[in-house]
C-alpha cells in the first residue's frame, strides 16, 4: 500500500538487516519496513569502494533507499545508530524523518572534550587500531575476539558457533572503516542540539560504559529526547531483548506518527490583528 508510513532501520557493525526482523513483526502490516544492508554487510559486502566517513555512509545509503521519496522513521542500532544520528543532522534527510531511535549509537569523539569520559574514548579508539593490525596481519580470529569482547562489555560473552564465527570473518574487513568513520565525526554535540525530531534513547546496563554514556550524554543534548535504560541488557540488546525494547520502539514511531498527521491536518496559523482578545495567541 503506497500510503503505509516508511520505517528504516539500519544495523550495527558485522550485521545485517535480518536483524530487524522481530521488529517489523512488532510493527505489524501498517507500516512499511525497510532493512538495508549498509555498506560492506550482508549482500552488500562486494562493493569495490568503502566509505571512509559517516557522510560517505550517508551517500551510500541514499543510494538504496532513495524510491522512498516521502517522511520517514529511523531506526539505528551501534554503527547504524551513528548513521542514523547523521542522516538526522543532515540537509537532505533532516526535514524529511519523522522519528529517531538511536540504540547506542556510536559516537565516541562526543566524550573527547569532557576529561572525565576522554579516556573511554582512547581506549575505544586503541581498540580499532589494534583491530586493524591484527587484519593487517592476517589474524583475522583475533580480530573478530578482539571486537567482540570489547562490545560483551560486563555482560557474558556469546558462544558463537563454528558457521557463525565464519559469516562474521567473512565481513571483518569492514570494520576498520567503520572506526574510521566514527573517530573522524565533529561536532557530534552541536548536531545533537540542533535535532528538532522525536527522540527516543536506548541503552543497555551490561554494554560498555563508553556507549552508556554516549547515550546519556545525548539525552542532555536532543530537545525532549526520551531514555530508556535496560538494567539487564547488553549492546546487542534488538535481538537478546526485543522482545521488551520493540514495543518501545513502535510506540515512540507510532505517536509520532499520530502527531505529524494531526499537524498535517491543521489549517495554519494565520496572523491575529494587534487587537484581538487577551488570552488568543498571536504571531508576532
Amino acid at each position: 500500500e503506497k500510503d503505509r508510513p516508511v520505517v528504516i532501520a539500519l544495523h550495527c557493525s558485522l550485521g545485517s538487516g535480518r536483524q530487524w526482523t522481530r521488529l517489523a513483526e512488532a510493527l505489524g502490516d501498517g507500516f512499511e519496513m525497510i532493512a538495508p544492508d549498509l555498506s560492506g554487510y550482508g549482500g552488500n559486502f562486494a562493493r569495490p569502494v568503502l566509505p571512509t566517513t559517516l557522510a560517505d555512509e550517508v551517500v551510500m545509503l541514499g543510494e538504496q533507499i532513495d524510491r522512498v521519496t516521502g517522511p520517514f522513521h529511523l531506526v539505528g542500532h551501534s554503527y547504524g545508530g551513528a548513521i542514523a544520528f547523521k542522516m538526522a543532522s543532515s540537509e537532505k534527510f533532516a526535514s524529511r524523518i519523522r522519528s529517531l531511535t538511536l540504540i547506542e549509537p556510536v559516537l565516541p569523539t562526543l566524550l573527547r572534550d569532557n576529561p572525565a569520559e576522554r579516556r573511554l574514548h582512547d581506549l575505544f579508539a586503541e581498540m580499532g587500531a589494534r583491530v586493524h593490525v591484527d587484519l593487517w596481519n592476517g589474524m583475522y580470529m583475533e580480530a573478530l575476539d578482539r571486537f567482540l569482547d570489547y562490545w560483551s562489555g560486563s555482560g557474558p560473552r556469546e558462544t558463537l558457533t563454528g558457521e557463525a564465527r565464519r559469516r562474521l570473518i567473512e565481513t571483518i574487513e569492514k570494520v576498520p572503516f567503520d572506526f574510521t568513520g566514527i573517530l573522524g565525526e565533529v561536532n557530534v554535540a552541536s548536531a545533537a542540539v540542533s535535532l528538532r525530531v522525536p527522540t527516543l534513547l536506548v541503552s543497555g546496563g551490561l554494554s560498555p560504559y563508553l556507549t552508556q554514556r554516549i547515550v546519556a550524554r545525548l539525552s542532555t543534548l536532543i530537545p525532549g529526547a526520551e531514555i530508556r535504560h535496560l538494567t539487564a541488557a547488553g549492546h546487542m540488546l534488538p535481538i537478546t531483548h526485543g522482545n521488551t525494547i520493540n514495543p518501545d520502539i513502535v510506540r515512540h514511531i507510532e505517536l509520532a506518527e499520530d502527531f505529524a498527521r494531526v499537524l498535517l491536518a491543521s489549517p495554519p496559523a494565520t496572523a491575529q490583528p494587534r487587537g484581538d482578545r487577551p488570552g488568543h495567541l498571536r504571531l508576532m
